[in-house]
Order: C-alpha cells, then structure tokens, then sequence
C-alpha cells in the first residue's frame, strides 16, 4: 500500500507545525498544507515517536517485529510439513529400522 504523501512533505509539515507561531492552530496549518487535521497529528505523533519523545513503536522496531512474525510463520509450516516424517521415524526405529532422523 503506498502512502499519499511523500515522507519529505510529511517531514516538512511536522517541521512547520512545531515551529508554528503562538496562537496558530493545528487546523490552520493542516488545512495550509491542503491535509486533514487528524492526518497531521497523526504525522506528529509518529514523528515523535520515532524521536523517542513519546512511548511506542518505532518504524524500525514494527518491521523486526514483521519479519519476526513471518519467519515464525514459516517455520511453523515447516514444521507442521515435517511431523508425519517424524512419526514414521519413531514408528520405524521402534521396529528395530534405522531411524531418518
């Protein structure tokens, strides 16, 4: 899924919001920029969360935690592909053959 708005204008708006003059708004600034004012604080968050400034995770730490989940996915596969080998090996050497394992 592509994002809307390239991440340097996602950036520039943050910048521009938090280095906003008093007594501007949000509202005015997301509505400057032609983006929802959810959408810009949803940016702000996010930004501050990946500067460590608000607790959460981190763009990084959501992609580890991806691929985490999904060589685990695969190797529950694996597994699942591997345990009738592991019965009939166990079936086998209690037999007196020789195990596959």
């Amino acid at each position: 899924m592509s994002k809307p708005y390239p991440k340097e204008f996602r950036d520039d708006v943050v910048r521009v919001a938090r280095n906003r003059e008093p007594g501007v708004e949000l509202s005015q600034i997301a509505k400057d920029f032609g983006v929802h004012f959810t959408t810009l604080y949803s940016w702000m968050k996010k930004a501050d969360i990946e500067e460590g400034d608000r607790p959460g995770t981190t763009e990084v730490q959501s992609a580890e935690l991806r691929e985490a989940k999904r060589r685990i996915r695969t190797l529950e596969q694996e597994v699942e592909v591997l345990r009738p080998c592991d019965c009939l090996s166990v079936a086998g050497s209690s037999a007196g053959k020789m195990r596959l394992l």
